[in-house]
């Protein structure tokens, strides 16, 4: 298949944060934690779909999107799709895919060299942290070196935060640890990598307030709106995301887990002015990812 070009002109949106759950090239069975993140979000799905039939989605629906999988293997034995699957994958499909990779940081010197490879020659876009799933800090000072190559590279970092719909449900959460979702350890992030951008996945609950100080205070720190349906995004979070931060919200769905059409639905009834849903769905991911008018 040959690699086609993104038409940014041409896209209604930009889903920042969708999950690459199976692979076509060495598939697994479904762990614990996806059979559990099914029953709590419902989304209805016999099984995830492929990255193929995710850019198939996508483009029926002219919404461009990031996606990820997560290293998770040394913290919860699952083996997640592999970096260099997604990344070759979402070439196949860059006219509406951009392809992110996720690292564990306590591999130490390994996952910088992997940082290191997959950008030189994976060409990725940026890295994913999940804290709470991966087990660590975000401001643990052994993810620095990680850091450092993700900042050297000018791309961004983006960390879940928040309430974790992995391992909700099950006995004892499934082992995961929500202390490790606080934003504010990111914090600490944005104030010794000033120049590497930082997305702050999803509503931040039970600290959506730190989430907002944070973005409003940090110039490269971004938010997204991923995992949930906007219908239940905290006051707060819209009053900011339409005036102090309307330049730095992002929209994303947490696909498959939510789907964009749930997402848009529910966004388009919610109090967000006019001029500042294209740059949500759209404006402010074309910025943050320096894609141009015409293709990236």
């Amino acid at each position: 298949m040959t690699a086609r070009a993104m038409k940014v002109d041409e896209l209604v949106a930009i889903d920042v944060h969708t999950h690459a759950e199976i692979s076509v090239r060495d598939p697994q069975e479904l762990t614990s934690f996806q059979k559990a993140a099914a029953a709590y979000f419902k989304h209805g799905h016999e099984r995830p779909p492929t990255i193929h039939e995710i850019a198939d989605y996508y483009r029926s629906r002219r919404i461009a999107c990031v996606i990820f999988s997560v290293d998770g293997e040394r913290a919860r034995g699952n083996k997640a799709v592999s970096n260099e699957e997604v990344a070759e994958l979402a070439a196949e499909h860059g006219d509406i895919m951009i392809p992110f990779a996720s690292l564990d940081p306590a591999r130490g010197a390994d996952a910088v060299r992997e940082a290191r490879r997959l950008i030189r020659d994976y060409k990725v876009r940026g890295f994913k942290f999940h804290p709470q799933y991966q087990e660590f800090f975000p401001n643990d000072r052994m993810a620095y070196p990680l850091y450092e190559v993700i900042a050297e590279a000018k791309l961004p970092a983006l960390f879940h935060t928040g309430h974790s719909g992995m391992g909700t449900g099950m006995r004892g959460g499934g082992g995961i640890r929500l202390k490790y979702g606080n934003p504010m350890d990111v914090d600490d992030v944005a104030v010794d990598f000033p120049d590497m951008p930082i997305i702050l996945a999803h509503p931040s609950w039970p600290w959506q307030d730190e989430a907002l100080s944070i973005a409003l205070h940090k110039p490269q720190v971004y938010i997204d709106l991923s995992g949930w349906s906007p219908k239940y995004f905290p006051p707060q979070l819209v009053q900011f995301a339409n005036t102090q931060l309307k330049h730095k919200v992002l929209f994303g769905s947490d696909y498959p887990l939510i789907t964009p059409d749930r997402w848009l639905e529910d966004f388009a009834k919610i109090n967000i002015r006019d001029e500042v849903r294209p740059l949500i769905l759209k404006e402010n991911a074309v910025k943050l990812f320096r894609l141009n008018g015409a293709g990236t």
